[in-house]
């Protein structure tokens, strides 16, 4: 067969037509959202079985009927949130928001241990200036 087909016309003219073996770049995937997907799975079984609207709406929204029985499993066992689209690329690490939290309380309290090391320090200073004796410590009194 080749790249080009003759075809008569009404008229009896012949006319050239030909076909393109151009490959069309695929379409980007629609992703959509829990809630249209719960809309179009209620708007499928709102139609009769067998009715054309199932169809036509499939068609539409360019879906098939394994989709819409996939998304009715998903509502019927409560997963909702199972019909949010997935985000790709690497799984966020679990424990890194506790080895944040933690490194955050770290420094909070590192924070304070130095403010506290100061009021000693000047606590001392204030001692010697007056020439009372520090407050002993328990291990002193011993």
């Amino acid at each position: 067969m080749s790249k080009s087909s003759t075809t008569q016309s009404r008229n009896g003219a012949a006319s050239q037509t030909t076909r393109s073996t151009e490959v069309q770049p695929s379409a980007q995937r629609l992703i959509r959202s829990a809630a249209e997907r719960l809309r179009l799975v209620e708007e499928y079984d709102s139609y009769p079985a067998g009715s054309p609207e199932r169809g036509a709406l499939l068609r539409r929204q360019g879906i098939y009927t394994s989709q819409i029985s996939k998304w009715r499993k998903l509502r019927t066992k409560g997963a909702l949130a199972a019909l949010a689209p997935r985000l790709a690329g690497p799984k966020p690490d679990p424990l890194q928001a506790e080895i944040d939290a933690l490194r955050k309380e770290n420094a909070r309290l590192q924070a304070r241990l130095a403010q506290a090391q100061t009021i000693i320090d000047v606590q001392k200073k204030v001692a010697a200036l007056l020439g009372s004796d520090p407050i002993p410590s328990q291990s002193e009194e011993r």
